[in-house]
């Protein structure tokens, strides 16, 4: 090996430390990020399974709101807002990983008739 070869592999040492040390907060922003994103796409799931089993309980003479509210998950139950109008919408808070979020509300709507399964 040349002796000019071994002094340059020697100034490199510890670079690629370096750079993941410098590459860890926007690894940890992404995977927040991800983490948020499933947290909405999760609640906007659960607003419209609550918001069919809302329907349903409309469709057979039942309180369409309860039955909306007991179908969210409990953590959800408090800020959920049910709306009866033309079908059941449901429109809940999406929980946030960081407090310093603003708030995000999604909302999902459902009716049915008779012969809707």
């Amino acid at each position: 090996m040349p002796s000019g070869a071994g002094e340059a592999a020697r100034g490199e040492e510890g670079t690629a430390s370096v750079e993941l040390v410098a590459a860890v907060p926007f690894l940890l922003l992404a995977l927040l990020v991800a983490a948020q994103i499933a947290l909405a796409g999760q609640a906007l799931w659960s607003a419209s399974v609550a918001a069919r089993a809302g329907a349903r309980a409309a469709l057979v003479g039942g309180d369409a709101a309860a039955a909306a509210r007991s179908s969210l998950p409990p953590s959800m139950r408090e800020g959920a807002r049910v709306e009866e109008e033309d079908g059941i919408a449901v429109g809940v808070e999406v929980p946030r990983l960081l407090p310093a979020l603003p708030p995000v509300r999604v909302e999902a709507r459902s009716g049915l008739e008779p012969g809707d399964g």
